[in-house]
């Protein structure tokens, strides 16, 4: 597939190319250097009309090529993080190992409202998602080496870009008439474990004919970043859990860690006779269960952190060209090509298998004898020490037993995915009637992703393979284990070998061969769209030209995501994973308009009035409609009022719609039962109670009670929902821009305040499962219980009324929202022998909140793991002759617990939190001429650890022991680098 992905790409690319040079070739001669009568305009981030000196009515930051290049950052996210503006993301590196599917990929998350409701661009024009049923671009497909500035708008954009913009846009602006050639190459890995290994190289080049009138530009880059490994970090390299929340449930143990805090599923299996269980030591030898060596004992547990990564290992192969080509004096076509490969490897520990996998009808009692012409035969395979402890506990005649195995002999689990990301835009643009600026344009974008998968089993031939029962035909004289043959015949001609479960690495390579489910999938995404406008100047009034803006799109959305026959049904041991597939298209129509009110007026040197408005036409929700309306107000030249109010539309994405039920399982979810008694009264014990496993649960310990595989084994499945309409997003920000200009000791500075807030009603989302919880048992509500599923009586290792399932489906909720302030501040100027730089930008998030129904209480967020209410970035640099230091500070203030977590423990919301942190990155440049650079940099400069949210706490990310998405988890890197241009 890749090859024929690469081969496509390349030729399309390199004949958009081709075409561009002909005509540029041509074009020498016959066009003059300037289109005749067409005035110098620019178009920002927010608005269609272009205009000269045009600025944007919305919050508006911008990332420059300088920044990109000063942050030695190998894909984009990077940067866009440490903006803070921006939320914890939805899809990273460092979030990613333990995901079924698109793990590598890079989102990114306006304002914390989620992935789906931040729109990026790509010039103005939207890109292919990277992520299956979903509008989530991969920005890892996008080379920064190629980028001329990144154009942060917060705030609802729909009536100007569609779908998707309700918290804002994310507009990547490439380079543009390049000529030369632009060389980087950098490495580097972490100061002190040599991991997380970077390697980059790329090369920009670009050429424009004599006359200026024609223009091709090219990118071509390599990266590769290495893994990091939770056994290689201290604090995470052993199984561990928060005391609070697995054992005593008080508020000072929250970050009190209990360690070891090993698995029960070990490679030499635990087994469960009719009462007590039993493991192997290393010489084969039963030995009690004890996981994690209490008392004095040895533990028998399995350090699942052993195998797992903090960080995933990426490659990157980039290419991309841009052109333009001048037709004649006021008429040009131009042309957009990328193409991305990557490829991306998860590792995490082997399978956990328990006998409910494969006997789930018998709650995972396992036959040790069998009926074999009238008589019970027994396995062979089974040991004496346990055939001496079973009896038939589940009526049907037979003994029987219970086990769990870490499936070591199949191999780490883990996957290798190749993602292949292509795209094509062209189009025609230029001037009609030496007045209107007109854009025609269509593209066509892929994203095709395939992945393997090792380390599952095939319960069905697993089946086959524990039921075993002696050879008759090929006795040795004593009946052993050697003559054991899978009792089907039919198994047996499909190469069925005994399964020995008793002990570790215990299982045949047959037999290993014989269950082993190697999985896959296949997606792909497909994006096609047709669009044109043409904006100018409608006449003159008073105070300026009444301006407009109008044109039309046609998109069309498809995905398909495709696992292997075994996923799909779950006969894998894993994660039930159906097809999901759909489209949906929309046509659009819309309309834009600015209104000079006033100029050169006292108290007045300019008012505008601005107003946008789309129609759209979805094939799935019907119609829609966004709009916004924005004034502009400079009483003087050196101070700006702007405001916006705006009703932004989100259409369902594909899987929020068609998403066919996928199973899952989370981590940091509390069971408000914890503690209930027979007779106590908090406000979910009656509720409790009511649920049999639990009151069985009680009457046996006391009170409801939970295991170490009860905190561990929770599973649920997540669904789309094809009746799900549309949200809107209404937003308002209100703000000022000052620019000293007439104050001498000011004049280099510029000054921004806005504040923001935008109020989603009807919102798409997934039902927090936490959420879900409190809502059954605190309120009845049986809308939330209908997602819980309790263990009715104990299963193997799990409790009675243990949680089996939690559900979660998409719905259109009572909605959220956010609320806050954006500060920034700019100013350069020469100090002493050099030029000095530096900006700041603050958020501060006075609300974030969500409502899981209409009728429900709200949920609020701002504050916590992930969500700081405070959140800022310093950029520093100073330029003196040939030598250049850049520093970032990244600052993210103090955080809590989640709410809903900390009420199931009865703790008043934001009682348990962490510090604040700041991390320190530091580049260094000398240019050892004009066109040569060398590069010296130094990210989280002092190791700055991230604080403990460890296992059992929400916002933990498996394997990090801390949220990884939020905090640097990594450590002190330094790298090195060359730069050249030509």
């Amino acid at each position: 597939m890749m090859e024929t992905i690469l081969s496509r790409s390349i030729r399309l690319i390199c004949l958009g190319g081709v075409t561009l040079g002909m005509h540029a070739a041509h074009a020498q001669t016959d066009a003059p250097a300037q289109p005749a009568g067409q005035a110098a305009v620019v178009t920002v981030t927010g608005s269609r009309i272009a205009a000269p000196g045009a600025e944007s009515p919305s919050p508006l930051q911008v990332l420059t090529a300088a920044d990109i290049a000063a942050s030695g950052a190998t894909n984009l996210q990077e940067l866009l993080l440490q903006n803070p503006t921006i939320g914890t993301p939805g899809i990273s590196r460092t979030n990613s190992n333990f995901s079924t599917a698109s793990a590598g990929v890079a989102t990114i998350d306006l304002r914390d409202l989620g992935t789906s409701r931040t729109l990026v661009l790509l010039n103005g024009r939207r890109f292919v998602s990277g992520v299956p049923g979903s509008a989530s671009v991969d920005l890892n497909s996008i080379p920064t080496d190629f980028i001329e500035r990144v154009e942060l708008l917060t705030g609802g954009a729909s009536a100007t870009y569609g779908s998707d913009a309700v918290a804002g846009v994310v507009n990547i602006i490439t380079k543009r008439n390049f000529n030369g050639i632009l060389f980087d190459a950098q490495m580097g890995e972490t100061y002190e474990q040599g991991d997380d290994q970077k390697r980059k190289a790329s090369i920009t080049f670009g050429t424009s004919n004599n006359e200026g009138t024609a223009n091709v530009m090219g990118h071509l880059g390599y990266s590769r970043q290495g893994a990091v490994m939770s056994r290689d970090r201290k604090f995470a390299a052993v199984d561990q859990y928060s005391r609070m929340a697995g054992v005593t449930g008080k508020a000072a143990d929250a970050f009190v860690i209990q360690r070891p805090f090993y698995s029960g599923f070990t490679p030499a299996g635990t087994f469960y006779p009719d009462s007590g269980s039993f493991t192997y030591d290393a010489a084969g030898n039963p030995i009690p269960a004890n996981t994690n060596g209490t008392g004095g004992a040895q533990p028998t547990g399995f350090n699942r952190s052993a195998y797992r990564a903090i960080a995933v290992p990426t490659e990157r192969f980039l290419m991309a060209l841009t052109g333009e080509l001048q037709l004649n004096a006021n008429h040009s076509a131009f042309f957009e090509g990328n193409y991305a490969s990557t490829r991306v490897s998860t590792t995490i520990e082997p399978y956990p298998l328990a006998a409910e996998d494969i006997y789930p009808a018998t709650g995972g009692q396992v036959p040790a004898e069998f009926l074999v012409g009238g008589s019970y035969v027994r396995n062979p395979v089974v040991p004496q020490y346990l055939w001496d402890r079973i009896s038939d506990t589940d009526g049907d005649g037979a003994r029987d037993y219970y086990f769990t195995r870490r499936m070591a002999d199949f191999g780490n689990r883990g996957s290798r995915a190749e993602r292949d990301t292509f795209r094509v835009a062209t189009g025609l643009k230029g001037l009609i009637a030496d007045k209107f600026n007109y854009e025609l344009f269509g593209a066509y974008g892929q994203t095709k992703e395939a992945q393997e998968s090792g380390g599952q089993v095939n319960v069905l031939n697993f089946r086959n393979a524990l039921e075993a029962i002696v050879d008759v035909d090929d006795l040795n004289g004593n009946g052993s284990r050697t003559d054991a043959i899978c009792r089907d015949a039919n198994a047996r001609a499909q190469g069925c070998v005994p399964a020995n479960v008793f002990g570790a690495m215990t299982m045949s390579p047959e037999a290993v061969r014989y269950i082993a489910a190697p999985g896959s999938l296949q997606s792909v995404i497909t994006q096609t769209i047709v669009g044109g406008s043409i904006n100018g100047d409608v006449w003159e009034l008073p105070a300026g030209a009444l301006s407009f803006a109008t044109g039309f799109e046609w998109r069309k959305e498809e995905s398909r995501a495709t696992p292997d026959a075994l996923t799909q049904a779950g006969l894998n041991a894993g994660n039930a994973t159906p097809e999901t597939q759909g489209d949906f298209s929309v046509k659009e129509i819309f309309v834009e308009g600015r209104v000079p009110l006033l100029k050169d007026k006292p108290f007045a040197k300019q008012l505008t009035l601005l107003g946008a408005y789309r129609a759209s036409d979805y094939s799935t929700v019907g119609r829609t409609n966004s709009w916004n309306a924005g004034l502009e107000w400079s009483p003087v030249s050196d101070f700006k009022v702007r405001a916006t109010r705006s009703l932004s539309t989100r259409a369902p994405n594909i899987d929020e719609l068609y998403q066919a039920p996928s199973q899952d399982f989370p981590t940091g979810i509390q069971d408000p039962c914890l503690g209930v008694t027979a007779t106590s009264s908090g406000l979910y014990d009656a509720a409790c109670r009511a649920a049999p496993g639990v009151l069985a649960n009680i009457n046996a310990n006391g009170a409801f009670t939970l295991n170490q595989s009860d905190l561990q084994g929770i599973s649920g499945y997540n669904r789309g929902n094809p009746d799900v309409q549309e949200e809107k997003g209404r937003s308002t920000t209100v703000g000022v821009v000052w620019t000293p200009r007439s104050i001498r000791a000011l004049n280099r500075m510029t000054f921004t305040a806005d504040y923001f807030k935008i109020k989603i009603a009807d919102a798409i989302v997934p039902t927090d499962r936490q959420y879900a919880l409190r809502n059954c048992y605190a309120g009845g509500n049986q809308a939330f219980c209908s997602f819980i599923t309790r263990r009715p009586n104990a299963v193997g290792a799990n409790s009675a009324g243990s949680l089996e399932f939690i559900d979660t489906a998409v719905s259109n909720s009572g909605g959220l929202g956010t609320e806050g302030v954006d500060l920034t501040v700019g100013w350069a100027d020469r100090v002493g022998p050099g030029r000095m730089n530096t900006r700041l930008a603050y958020t501060w998030v006075r609300n974030l909140w969500d409502r899981g129904l209409p009728d429900a209480d709200i949920d609020e967020s701002a504050g916590e793991i992930g969500s700081a209410k405070n959140k800022a970035s310093l950029n520093l640099g100073y330029q003196w002759n040939d030598f250049n230091i850049q520093s970032t500070f990244s600052y993210i203030g103090k955080s809590y617990l989640d709410d809903q977590f900390l009420s199931g423990f009865d703790l008043a919301p934001k009682s348990i939190g962490v510090g604040s942190r700041t991390y320190t990155d530091l580049q260094m440049t000398y240019a050892l001429r004009k066109s040569t650079e060398v590069i010296l940099g130094i990210d989280n400069v002092f190791d700055t650890k991230a604080p403990p949210i460890i296992s059992g706490l929400p916002g933990n990310v498996t394997g990090a022991e801390t949220a990884a998405d939020v905090y640097d988890a990594i450590g002190r890197r330094i790298y090195v680098g060359l730069r050249v241009k030509l």
